[in-house]
């Protein structure tokens, strides 16, 4: 599978306007850089409480089936990818209070990357129940938007086309 290309200015990169450089990568990589979908559904994204996560997966899985709509690959796997970060998001805070999972300071050459990068992992917290439901609600509604049929076409296509 193609990397998730890092090496591009996303600040100044518009991706509605040129899908054609996006790469799906794995989990989560880019969710917080790919423009403008980050700012169109990072205002969205809430996991403090089940209401909030309802509401904030809700919302995102709407703006994933309207991507879908107009043909927005790149869309929809943004919002999938928001789906997921809520998941996995809310399942750190429910193990790890704080939601701090690893342990000393993150290497310069590693920041914004995700991972433990040698790091060691800190002990879980007895699980917190809100944010554990939190996660439910939001993996639910990442497991509809990757059984979405007209998504997983979508994607297939983007791959063949451009890797």
């Amino acid at each position: 599978m193609p990397k998730f290309d890092y090496s591009l200015n996303y600040a100044e990169l518009d991706l509605r306007a040129h899908p054609e450089l996006y790469r799906v990568g794995v989990g989560e990589q880019g969710v917080l850089l790919v423009q403008p979908y980050k700012s169109e559904l990072l205002p969205h994204w809430r996991f403090a409480t089940p209401e909030l996560a309802r509401d904030s997966s809700e919302v995102i899985f709407g703006m994933f089936l309207a991507y879908l709509r107009g043909g927005e690959f790149v869309g929809a796997d943004m919002a999938r990818k928001f789906l997921q970060m809520g998941f996995t998001r809310a399942r750190r805070y429910a193990n790890h209070r704080g939601g701090k999972k690893y342990a000393g300071p993150v290497p310069d050459d590693r920041k914004g990357q995700s991972g433990a990068h040698g790091r060691p992992e800190l002990p879980r917290t007895p699980e917190d129940p809100v944010k554990a439901e939190s996660a439910r609600i939001f993996k639910a509604k990442w497991d509809e938007a990757e059984a979405n049929e007209e998504y997983a076409a979508l994607k297939k296509a983007h791959k063949a086309r451009y890797g």
